[in-house]
């Protein structure tokens, strides 16, 4: 009977735990822990979004012109809607 580990090693589409991969060893700051610059953008997207529409609140109840009520929904929409691209392209 002919020995079916190295055949299961590298059949690809075989269920059961995956077989480790040897990899390069990693760079400084590639550890389980990094933070990627996706999670960075992410992150500073949605700070943009929630501090335009304070801003937009606040400006309402100031009384303060229109033009800073536009400018700060416009940067809102602008964030909110990167953030919705960003997640339907994640999805794909």
């Amino acid at each position: 009977m002919p020995h079916q580990d190295h055949q299961d090693q590298q059949d690809p589409y075989r269920l059961g735990v995956p077989q480790a991969v040897p990899t390069a060893a990693p760079a400084p700051g590639d550890g389980p822990g990094a933070v990627s610059r996706g999670d960075v953008l992410r992150t500073l997207l949605w700070a943009v979004v929630v501090l335009s529409a304070v801003a937009n609140m606040a400006l309402s109840f100031t009384g303060a012109a229109a033009p800073l009520h536009l400018a700060s929904g416009v940067v809102t929409v602008l964030a909110a809607g990167a953030l919705v691209v960003r997640g339907l392209r994640g999805r794909r």
